[in-house]
């Protein structure tokens, strides 16, 4: 009985983290890769969410030819849940790798924003937000198709 009960608890918080068209995303605040914060606000349009290293692939992949500002020419910003690296790791190698890219990287070091969204292993979420608010949601296995989705500017 109890575990019919630990298993009917699991699924209805799983189905509670869902997000729905219309709804709000609460505001947050992450350091990027240059230890400069970043608030999610109404006028973020896009927001891209990769939960592990092959997710954070793709968007490099994606926008590895871009130029500076590419992304916020579009008002996207991406979150990248490094919780399960190292800090070892991520200081002495990842991070100094990061500040190279063409773009801002919103580092989520203890998991507290990334686990809101519910974006698998090895893609890349898209939340398409209006005011704050979730219009629509994708998700991206492949870069040549998170990059026509970025071209196209998320129509």
């Amino acid at each position: 009985m109890k575990a019919v009960f630990l298993m009917l608890l699991c699924l209805l918080s799983t189905a509670a983290l869902a997000l729905e068209p219309g709804e709000r995303l609460a505001p947050w605040t992450l350091l990027d890769q240059f230890e400069v914060p970043y608030t999610l606000n109404d006028k973020t349009h896009i927001l891209l969410v990769a939960r592990d290293m092959d997710g954070a692939k793709l968007v490099n992949a994606a926008l590895e030819d871009k130029p500076k500002g590419y992304l916020e020419q579009r008002q996207a910003v991406f979150l990248a849940d490094i919780s399960r690296m190292p800090g070892v790791i991520a200081n002495l190698f990842a991070l100094p790798k990061m500040r190279g890219y063409n773009y801002r990287i919103l580092l989520d070091r203890d998991a507290r924003i990334a686990s809101r969204y519910p974006a698998g292993e090895g893609e890349v979420l898209w939340l398409q937000l209006e005011d704050g608010k979730l219009v629509e949601q994708k998700v991206f296995k492949e870069a040549g198709a998170l990059k026509s989705a970025l071209e196209a500017g998320g129509k």
